[in-house]
């Protein structure tokens, strides 16, 4: 069976230092300095170590063929999005980031797909990179964060940016960055363990609830981790509408459970019964692998969950293996052949 992951995450090797560039700091700069390995540091602090399989595809290659990946769907590490800086700034890095992607996907393109970024701060920006990203760098679509400051993705100032999606036929793949409440998880990595979740939760509601899917509805939108918190909190959701719709139902009149199978989520779980509650939720054909590569929270061997799921008859397995990333995709299995 095709085994396409949906969620992995690449940088260049180098890119320009944009603090001198833009003549203000916040911006990521890589810094090589062990064989193999580079720190990531946002004004001189470490954010993270990472290393080759970050910025190599002959490394990450290695690893495709030793755990039976076909493709990788290629996208930037969500620190990069950029969202609090100055617009045309914002552009620049994208633009940056977008054609080295697009380069490493045209040298090896039966391995890998990609899915570029923008700069949601500014939607007209974002929406005319968009258009660039899909009509000249032939990406599947973008990457976006749960948020844009206070704006959520049901903000009527990014909604341009989710109709230029679907009328382009782009994918949006939502990942959850720069976690809510930080001041009170300073400890245990908590903003990756319970922030990411529910980041991810907050970004599904948002589109329920404010009508993105109603008013797009060939919208194709799909969200990293599994999810998040939202398969355990999706009953409470539902109850909240059906007893409160004067406090839930404000900008929506149809009921959540209207949705939960619109919308695409990656298996991220790491756990058996909660792969199981999305299946149920969502239906394989709205659940796709998804390892977060190279990061070590995600997913040591990409499918195994999936694989170790006695219950899964052939046509659901090659579902989840590849057939609903390349759905999400709109691209052909045929390309892979």
């Amino acid at each position: 069976m095709l085994r396409v992951d949906l969620h992995t995450h690449i940088l260049p090797p180098a890119w320009p230092d944009f603090a001198a560039r833009s003549g203000y700091g916040g911006w990521v700069r890589l810094e090589h300095h062990a064989p193999c390995r580079a720190r990531m540091l946002i004004d001189g602090t470490l954010f993270r170590e990472i290393e080759d399989t970050c910025w190599s595809p002959a490394r990450r290659l290695e690893d495709c063929d030793r755990d039976g990946v076909a493709v990788q769907v290629l996208s930037t590490v969500p620190v990069m999005f950029s969202y609090w800086a100055r617009p045309e700034h914002a552009l620049d890095l994208a633009r940056f980031l977008n054609d080295h992607l697009a380069g490493v996907v045209a040298a090896h393109p039966r391995r890998f797909i990609g899915l570029g970024t923008v700069p949601l701060q500014a939607p007209d920006l974002a929406v005319a990179e968009l258009a660039r990203c899909v009509g000249d760098l032939g990406l599947a679509g973008i990457q976006i964060g749960t948020h844009v400051g206070e704006r959520n993705l049901d903000h009527p100032d990014l909604f341009p940016v989710l109709a230029a999606a679907e009328r382009l036929g782009a994918a949006v793949f939502v990942h959850p960055w720069d976690m809510l409440a930080p001041e009170r998880m300073r400890k245990y990595w908590l903003p990756w363990l319970v922030g990411m979740p529910a980041e991810a939760a907050l970004a599904i509601c948002a589109v329920i609830f404010g009508g993105v899917l109603e008013r797009l509805p060939r919208l194709r939108i799909g969200f990293a981790h599994g999810g998040g918190a939202f398969p355990a909190i999706a009953g409470r959701i539902a109850r909240g509408f059906a007893v409160r719709p004067d406090l839930v139902a404000v900008d929506n009149p149809h009921p959540p459970e209207r949705y939960f199978r619109r919308f695409y989520v990656d298996a991220l779980t790491h756990d058996a019964e909660t792969l199981r509650a999305l299946l149920r939720l969502h239906g394989a054909e709205r659940v796709a692998l998804g390892s977060d590569y190279p990061f070590p929270l995600g997913e040591e061997r990409p499918g195994a969950l999936i694989a170790a799921l006695p219950e899964l008859d052939p046509a659901a397995r090659a579902r989840l293996l590849g057939g609903t990333a390349l759905e999400f995709l709109a691209v052909p299995a045929k390309r892979f052949g």
